[in-house]
């Protein structure tokens, strides 16, 4: 996958500014940065979803230019799930409209069923899940169709903070086994620590840009409470802790904050 130097605009707004990225096969790259700095929208490029006003995006050497089961996504609301069809259902409706006999497709879907731990909820209603399942469900939909790279959008952003933490053990888990290319928005630096191969920060909007690269090649499963992810996870606070206080300074809410602990704080003992 690649990024090549893509601007998208809508209308005279400058989202996104000259943005470049190569993403390996097989590799789990997490996009972070603050919100609305345009995470989002340039994954919603690279899924086709939004076409670059400059530049371009390429899949397998291809021209993205447009949606694609070759690249799968999953978003951040459960909703994606369609209501009136059972769990097992949505998994195998990729495979079903793309011809897939049914023997092939029935193994498909077992195998990932069982895959994200659903093969005992394959009969179940999307509004019959926890939210954490329906997420599962979306994956298992996703990759299902055998796509060359899995798009996720702040998948787990909308859950409670227990069921998260099992969800990103469990994507670690399912990503080691598929060898999945997967790229993972998200603007919460322990997910990304505990997922990424590489974390990619971004700028402030308007006219984001891709900030800086960071290889992470700590050994998994992860935990933030290790030296390495500690000293890390302080260099990432730093640099999205400058891109939220430069935003506020252009907004004119400058609290003095640049990402560092006790910055700002003039406050002396006693007082």
């Amino acid at each position: 996958m690649r990024i090549s130097d893509v601007d998208i605009r809508f209308g005279e707004f400058v989202a996104v500014s000259g943005a470049s990225l190569d993403i390996a096969a097989g590799e789990l790259v997490c996009l972070l940065g603050p919100s609305g700095c345009g995470k989002s929208t340039l994954l919603n490029a690279v899924a086709g979803f939004v076409r670059p006003a400059a530049g371009e995006v390429t899949c397998g050497g291809e021209p993205v230019t447009g949606p694609d089961v070759s690249r799968g996504v999953v978003f951040q609301s459960a909703e994606a799930l369609f209501p009136w069809l059972t769990v097992r259902q949505n998994v195998a409706f990729g495979p079903q409209m793309r011809g897939v006999p049914k023997a092939q497709r029935e193994a498909v879907v077992e195998r990932y069923l069982a895959m994200v731990g659903l093969a005992h909820s394959a009969e179940r209603f999307p509004e019959q899940l926890s939210g954490g399942m329906r997420q599962r469900a979306q994956l298992a939909r996703v990759l299902a169709n055998d796509p060359s790279v899995v798009l996720m959008d702040e998948p787990f952003g909308a859950l409670d903070a227990q069921t998260r933490l099992v969800m990103q053990v469990e994507l670690d888990r399912i990503w080691r086994e598929t060898g999945a290319t997967i790229i993972f928005v998200t603007h919460d630096i322990g997910e990304a620590i505990l997922l990424g191969d590489r974390i990619v920060t971004m700028t402030a909007g308007p006219s984001a840009a891709i900030k800086k690269d960071y290889r992470c090649d700590l050994p998994r499963p992860r935990d933030l409470t290790d030296p390495a992810c500690a000293a890390l996870f302080r260099e990432l606070r730093e640099d999205i802790g400058a891109e939220v206080a430069r935003t506020l300074r252009a907004q004119g809410l400058d609290d003095g904050h640049d990402g560092r602990p006790g910055a700002g704080d003039d406050r002396t003992e006693g007082r």
